[in-house]
């Protein structure tokens, strides 16, 4: 009497994914994917999505350490509670002060700016989806754009984007810090793909004029425009997605 092949989890595949399975299960879940491309495409993905959020939060942990924020932290009287905060304020400080010094043109750091810094991981945890890269696709573009001004509380828009060389692919509602947030995913014919979120208040920032992030791979242009913060996230040079956010400024204001 033999032993039935035990059925492969959802647990074991992120597992798999992260490199923690034994070597003979990991043989195993290797040889059902090879039977079942599907799902070995969704693993694909789940890995590009690890590999994203990889380059965009890694370089932080290479960031040496203020010496100040070492003598902070070297006091053991201070409380856990204050020698976290204090950490984190020159952290923040430390990133502010080095963008100003390096002059105008240097993109500021995407933890300066929760705007930025949400949009750009909706990007990098989303696009690489193949089967459910949005929640509501294009072809129920009415549907979304109804909804999720519904939940935003506020006429939201999916701009145009064909003479700029991206069509729609849908949209998702996603959840921001104070409330719901919007993202349009749009891509072009090599498969690239750009991201509009869209959410209200934007972090008590009133800054209408366009200001660009980088992390990483990934370039955000974010502003601005009455009750509602924007920011476009993309994979392609600041120049070309200069144009893109530019094209939608002039949409959502004609």
């Amino acid at each position: 009497m033999t032993n039935a092949p035990q059925p492969i989890t959802e647990t074991e595949l992120h597992a798999y994914v992260d490199g923690r399975l034994g070597t003979a299960r990991r043989a195993e879940v290797e040889a059902w994917l090879s039977a079942n491309p599907v799902e070995r495409e969704r693993i694909d993905a789940y890995r590009r999505q690890n590999q994203a959020l990889h380059a965009l939060f890694d370089p932080a942990l290479d960031e040496a350490v203020p010496a100040t924020l070492r003598v902070v932290t070297a006091r053991r009287r201070l409380p856990a509670v204050l020698r976290i905060a204090a950490m984190a304020a020159w952290v923040l400080v430390g990133g502010i002060l080095g963008w100003l010094l390096r002059g105008p043109e240097a993109p500021m750091p995407l933890a300066t700016n929760v705007l930025a810094q949400q949009a750009a991981l909706a990007h990098v945890v989303y696009t690489p989806e193949v089967l459910h890269p949005v929640e509501v696709r294009a072809e129920e573009e009415s549907h979304l754009v109804g909804w999720l001004s519904k939940r935003l509380g506020r006429e939201v828009r999916a701009p145009r984007l064909a003479d700029s060389g991206y069509e729609l692919v849908g949209g998702r509602l996603l959840p921001a810090d104070n409330g719901p947030a919007a993202q349009f995913m749009y891509q072009d014919a090599r498969g690239n793909r750009l991201t509009l979120y869209v959410r209200t208040d934007a972090g008590g920032n009133r800054e209408t004029a366009f200001r660009y992030a980088q992390e990483g791979r990934v370039g955000v242009f974010y502003w601005v425009d009455g009750p509602l913060g924007y920011a476009l996230s993309g994979e392609i040079d600041k120049p070309q997605l200069l144009r893109v956010a530019d094209n939608i400024y002039r949409q959502l204001n004609p």
